[in-house]
């Protein structure tokens, strides 16, 4: 609720400054702020007050629907998953708030944009506190309105238009089939079965095809939201919106909402385990795919868009082969680390007036000494490299494969691992550390800018946790508080011997600092004047783009044509082969009657009715007799 009143709050606000200019913008910022802290403070009493009932809570609000036998409630409901996610929700989307008060602070709508964001986090938190699927498909749209709304943000670029319309047309596909899940599974529950709790008691009575057809479509849906193959082409181009926005998306709300969809459903899953193997190799595929574009991404950007598809591959992992509180812990982990790489980035880009290739950044080295050791931090972790976050959440999906026997799986998951650490230490080497003759480049405006303490300070809070909150989940502290918060939900865990998982943790690290190496050997005495060549079919993204405009937007553009051309025309023609030919052998006085002019047939039935009116009137009251 706090979100949700920030956000209307906001844009009344907002909408009454627009007349009378006489509120600061400050206070949208103070507004916007204030609600996502509250909401965290929410949640540290509700994780005590969780422990005293019983791990559950459920809140029935009002009827939302109530026809014959159809009665949908709106109701919330929150258990140990709900309330794991909510608390990196509130606690980094808080800190991306604050940032954003700053970074936006120059942009004429600022209240229109903290309007969109408390929306936003509010739309996410409906999604994740839903107690049926009816609920959660309102969060899940909601989600996806308000990324439109912040994608496209900039509107008077059309080129950031198209990337909105783009980020919601990909995602409209996936939420068909996350529709379609939930019209299958009403089709045999009804709509009082669908809250989860009914759900996952009668789900051993649901017919397995069933299942595995619900779980399919659900996936689809996950598929547009989290960006994963073959609906993940919104997301590179989604990075056209500020950037607090993709920071948000990225690290804490709409990717990782078909994670957490995955993991809440983990009953349904449990008992369609090749669908859970199908999603596990989706996220494997689309984790090594988005690495190997990254590495010949130019756009500081973009490249952390496609390590975003990577990381969330892992998730996928972890959730498909039933380790749900590994893929969950590594959701946790990737919002701290990739809150911090997108926010730092974004305090790079507002000091270079938004300049975005890494290899024209790089020209301003000089200018971003603090930010250089605070970007590093961010790339360690996301790089899997010991002891910080990164590293303790990827490992533990990585060897949790091997466990299951999905060599493949876990063959590609550390060849991605290895691609991670070469693209991520690729930026840091050039943003960073290649040689350049600052001498050439005398900017006197970025010499006199200092990046305000409202944005060091959230980069130091994200940096702290990038390093510790995988410590959690380790032996470091007595206990694998993840594991046990979470342990209701896993099902599937492979055992293996304490010496081969050595092993494997051992050549998880050797390969990431292959990936290092690599990066360093490559790009650390790279000739800044000189840009990479990304003119091959990498660096087109493997022409995914062109096919699908081929495949669809032509095509479809096509049929419409021809369809609008010809068969329409022809469709036509017959429809009105009887009415012509009645018309042609018409009289002429029945032509005069049937003249399709609605005036006409006005006045025909208005003398009809005085006609009728006499003649009653007449037999009534025997005027004439």
């Amino acid at each position: 609720m706090l979100p949700l009143i920030g956000g209307l709050s906001i844009t009344a606000l907002y909408l009454y400054s627009l007349k009378t200019k006489l509120l600061p913008d400050t206070l949208y910022g103070w507004i916007g702020s204030l609600a996502p802290v509250l909401s965290f403070c929410a949640f540290v009493v509700a994780y005590f007050k969780l422990q005293e009932n019983d791990g559950y809570f459920q809140e029935h609000l009002f009827t939302w629907v109530h026809i014959l036998d159809l009665n949908i409630a709106f109701s919330l409901s929150a258990d140990n998953l709900s309330i794991f996610m909510g608390f990196f929700i509130t606690f980094v989307g808080s800190l991306i708030h604050i940032y954003a008060s700053v970074y936006m602070k120059k942009d004429e709508a600022y209240g229109k944009f903290f309007a969109f964001f408390n929306l936003f986090l509010a739309s996410m938190l409906l999604l994740v506190f839903a107690d049926n699927l009816m609920i959660l498909f309102l969060g899940w749209e909601g989600v996806g309105l308000f990324s439109y709304f912040l994608v496209a943000f900039y509107y008077r670029s059309k080129e950031n238009v198209d990337a909105g319309n783009k980020a919601m047309i990909a995602n409209r596909i996936g939420d068909l089939g996350f529709l379609l899940g939930i019209v299958v599974l009403f089709s045999q529950v009804g709509a009082g079965g669908l809250d989860f709790k009914s759900l996952s008691e009668s789900v051993d009575s649901i017919p397995h095809y069933i299942l595995v057809l619900s779980g399919i479509l659900f996936f689809v849906g996950a598929m547009g939201k989290s960006a994963q193959i073959p609906l993940y082409v919104w997301l590179p181009d989604a990075m056209a919106g500020p950037t607090p926005v993709s920071a948000l998306i990225h690290a804490a709300t709409m990717v990782t909402a078909g994670v957490y969809m995955v993991a809440k459903l983990s009953f349904l899953y449990n008992e369609v385990p090749d669908v859970g193997v199908f999603i596990a190799y989706i996220g494997a595929f689309g984790a090594l795919l988005a690495a190997v574009m990254a590495t010949k991404a130019q756009d500081i950007k973009k490249i952390l868009a496609y390590s975003t598809m990577s990381q969330l591959g892992y998730m996928f992992i972890g959730v498909g082969l039933g380790m749900y509180s590994a893929g969950m812990f590594h959701v946790l982990t990737h919002s701290f680390f990739k809150a911090l790489l997108f926010m730092s980035a974004g305090a790079i880009l507002l000091m270079l007036h938004h300049k975005q290739n890494i290899f024209d950044i790089a020209k301003h080295q000089k200018h971003t000494p603090a930010l250089k050791y605070i970007f590093l931090i961010g790339v360690l972790a996301i790089s899997g490299i010991p002891p910080l976050s990164g590293f303790i959440s990827k490992d533990a999906i990585i060897v949790g494969s091997f466990a299951q026997e999905q060599y493949l799986i876990y063959a590609i998951a550390l060849f991605t691992a290895f691609l991670t650490a070469f693209y991520m230490f690729r930026i840091y080497f050039v943003v960073f550390v290649a040689p350049y003759n600052a001498a050439k480049e005398s900017n006197s405006s970025l010499q006199e800018y200092k990046t305000p303490w409202l944005i060091i300070a959230p980069l130091c809070i994200l940096a702290f946790g990038s390093i510790f909150v995988g410590f959690i989940n380790t032996h470091f502290l007595g206990t694998h508080f993840v594991d046990n918060w979470l342990s209701y939900l896993n099902i599937r865990e492979g055992e293996i011997s304490a010496f081969t998982e050595s092993i494997l943790v051992i050549t998880s690290i050797v390969v990431a600092l292959l990936g290092v190496a690599f990066a360093y050997v490559k790009y650390a005495s790279w000739d800044i004047n000189k840009k990479e060549d990304d003119s091959c079919i990498i660096g087109n993204r493997f022409y995914v783009d062109e096919l699908y405009h081929i495949a669809f937007v032509t095509t479809y553009k096509n049929a419409s044509v021809f369809i609008s051309n010809y068969v329409e025309k022809w469709i036509d023609n017959v429809i009105m082969f009887i009415p012509n030919v009645l018309n042609y052998i018409a009289s002429p006085s029945s032509k005069v009657l049937h003249n399709a002019n609605v005036r006409a047939y006005g006045a025909f039935i208005m003398i009809a009715i005085c006609a009728i009116f006499a003649y009653i009137y007449i037999k009534l009251f025997g005027v004439l007799s």
